[in-house]
């Protein structure tokens, strides 16, 4: 049968065409994945972004030069197999390219997960490299896959972004005896908005996050930031309160007026990059005044926790405050979708579709409470 894949140009993200090839015949020890459904986001548009620096286009090369296969969180089904340790049929969670299949060759299994064994990924961040099985996987119910595809991952960042500010003691911006102040741009963004369910959590420490005006009335309805403001309204801060920044945009402009403004900006921490347009001006960070920008990478946090807690109770951490969040922000298959969710689900099936849905959000248009699950895969259900 053969694989649809959407291919973008590296070097112009809004470039895009689809590739359709024969499957080549399966090598002992691999199995092929119809890939179900994937949820797209804009993390995904910060993985292309960052493609080259952070080696996202390493994990599944499309073989033509200066085009890339943009990585997607999603569920897929083994529909051949010459690996004796996985089953045809069996269900998977984890890192797909942006097609109908995929072939995979696991290696180091256990009851909840496997590896990719493929050479060129040997040296590529582990995390991205963990497909669960979902028979044993503690965070999955079948009810809810869209939910768990569209926010799983960047859930994960969220809580790690968290844990980090925690295990940093906030950079000391809560030792004056009032609050400090935690800026987060791109405030709609589900990144954002989950790691300002958790630092609402946090005593000691005001939640802002800066959005668009047009997205300012969302982000106050989710009650989880303790004030929201547009981007030009930052000078509602005060000048001197000891903050740190969380820049989930990129905006290098909006970057530069965060460390102009803040003369106590203590930490400055860059996540992603929903504003492609802006991106080549966020690396001047190091020419800004007051601390460097930093990029976070979660996998670093992950290695840190795993070795001080063991990985039974890094596990165990995070899937509580995944459950308390899910319950929060509603979705398919969620107790709180009969609520007024932070989150809908909007299926998109087929080519041209895909390419519509990557347009849109490319562009960040759109609803920010809509979340966009899509597939390739022929004769499937996208979700």
């Amino acid at each position: 049968m053969p694989t649809t894949t959407l291919l973008v140009r590296r070097d112009q993200l809004a470039t895009t065409r689809l590739r359709t090839q024969e499957d080549s015949p399966l090598k002992p020890g691999e199995v092929r994945v119809r890939i179900d459904a994937f949820a797209l986001t804009s993390n995904n548009i910060t993985y292309a972004a960052f493609g080259d620096a952070m080696g996202y286009w390493q994990f599944y090369p499309s073989g033509e030069e200066g085009w890339g296969q943009i990585p997607v969180w999603g569920f897929a089904s083994v529909s051949q197999s010459l690996h004796p340790g996985v089953a045809v049929g069996e269900r998977l969670y984890g890192y797909w390219p942006m097609a109908s299949s995929t072939v995979l060759a696991p290696d180091r299994l256990s009851a909840l997960r496997f590896a990719d064994g493929a050479p060129h990924r040997a040296e590529l961040a582990a995390v991205y490299n963990q497909y669960f099985r979902c028979t044993s996987d503690p965070l999955y119910t079948p009810d809810t896959e869209a939910t768990q595809a569209l926010l799983r991952p960047l859930f994960i960042t969220s809580w790690l972004i968290d844990d980090f500010l925690e295990d940093n003691d906030f950079f000391g911006i809560r030792s004056q005896g009032t609050p400090g102040v935690v800026v987060l741009s791109s405030a709609s963004s589900k990144t954002a908005y989950g790691t300002a369910f958790l630092l609402h959590q946090r005593p000691g420490v005001e939640v802002v996050g800066l959005t668009s005006a047009a997205n300012k009335a969302f982000c106050e309805s989710l009650g989880c930031y303790h004030r929201v403001l547009a981007y030009e309204e930052l000078d509602q801060v005060a000048a001197d309160a000891p903050c740190v920044y969380v820049d989930f945009a990129g905006n290098g402009e909006l970057r530069r007026a965060i460390h102009t403004r803040f003369a106590n900006l203590r930490y400055s921490s860059s996540i992603g990059g929903t504003h492609v347009d802006q991106l080549a001006a966020s690396g001047a960070g190091k020419r800004l005044p007051g601390p460097r920008a930093t990029l976070f990478f979660a996998p670093a946090q992950i290695k840190k926790r795993t070795a001080e807690w063991g990985a039974d109770v890094f596990g165990q951490r995070m899937a509580a405050a995944w459950r308390a969040f899910v319950a929060q922000v509603g979705g398919e298959g969620s107790e709180a979708s009969a609520r007024s969710p932070w989150l809908t689900v909007t299926h998109h099936r087929g080519d041209a579709a895909v390419q519509a849905a990557y347009a849109q959000v490319l562009a960040g248009r759109g609803d920010p409470r809509t979340g966009h699950i899509l597939s390739l895969a022929p004769g499937t259900d996208a979700g």
